[in-house]
């Protein structure tokens, strides 16, 4: 079965997601196979515009541990949502026009935790 997927093209909103994810040691920002915009650290996925049909335009998934995303899904489901397709992996999606700077920060930071390779945290702070 063929994945659905759409071209998602970077916005001004994802521009800031890219300013404060670049901050964290190590994230580079590439392009996908599908020409959308994915942050990454040493090669591993961090966080990126979601391209599943399943998911709404101007969407951020990003790398989450199931626990977290069950809290953040709890207390902001306006922000915060999960589909069937993503549902499975450690992952949240994030409305880009409802989401402060503040959260993002925080949510990039825990991604960049859960994607940094085993050991390299103490020496990464």
């Amino acid at each position: 079965m063929k994945r659905a997927l759409t071209a998602r093209t970077p916005t001004p909103r994802f521009d800031v997601v890219s300013q404060l994810a670049l901050t964290l040691r190590g994230v580079t920002l590439e392009t996908k196979y599908d020409g959308a915009p994915v942050l990454k650290l040493g090669g591993a996925f961090l966080a990126g515009l979601a391209s599943h049909v399943s998911a709404e335009p101007d969407t951020l998934i990003v790398r989450m541990d199931f626990d977290e995303r069950q809290l953040l899904l709890d207390e902001a489901p306006d922000v915060y949502y999960v589909t069937d397709y993503y549902e499975p992996h450690p992952v949240v999606l994030v409305r880009l026009s409802r989401v402060s700077d503040d959260a993002l920060r925080d949510l990039l930071t825990v991604s960049w935790r859960l994607t940094l390779p085993k050991g390299k945290l103490r020496t990464q702070k």
